[in-house]
C-alpha cells in the first residue's frame, strides 16, 4: 500500500505545483477562494516550488527500495497540518465546507495512510 500511496501523493503535489506555478490566481478562483491581488502570485509561485520539490521527492520515495521513514513522516506532518488548517478555516466560517472538503479529505486520507504504513513496517530498513 505504501508505494501506490506515495505515487498518489507525488501526483497530487505535482498537480498543485503546476497550478500554483503557472496559473496561481486562476487556481484560487477555480478552488472557490477569493482571488488574491496579482502581486501575490509571486508568493504563491514560491509555494509552488515547494509542491514541486515534494512531488519529486515523493516520486523518488515511491521508486526507492527502502523509502526514508523521516520523509514519509514529514509528509504525514504536512498532511496533518493541512487537515488542521481546513478544519480551522471551515470552523471559523472563513472557507465554506464545499471548498475545503476535497483537499481536507485528501489530507486526512494521506495522513492516516502514511501513518498506518509507517506503523505496519516491521523494521526501519523495510520502509
Amino acid at each position: 500500500m505504501l508505494k501506490p500511496l506515495l505515487w498518489t501523493i507525488a501526483t497530487s503535489q505535482l498537480v498543485l505545483a503546476a497550478l500554483t506555478l503557472f496559473a496561481p490566481l486562476a487556481f484560487f478562483g477555480w478552488m472557490g477562494l477569493t482571488v488574491p491581488a496579482p502581486d501575490n502570485g509571486y508568493m504563491i509561485g514560491m509555494l509552488g516550488a515547494r509542491f514541486l520539490a515534494y512531488g519529486i521527492g515523493m516520486a523518488m520515495l515511491a521508486r526507492a527500495t527502502n523509502p526514508s521513514r523521516f520523509w514519509i513522516a514529514n509528509m504525514a506532518l504536512i498532511q496533518a497540518v493541512d487537515l488542521g488548517l481546513a478544519l480551522a478555516y471551515v470552523g471559523l466560517g472563513l472557507v465554506p465546507v464545499t471548498v475545503a472538503a476535497f483537499p481536507a479529505a485528501n489530507a486526512a486520507f494521506f495522513c492516516v495512510g502514511l501513518i498506518w504504513c509507517l506503523h505496519r513496517l516491521v523494521s526501519p530498513r523495510a520502509v
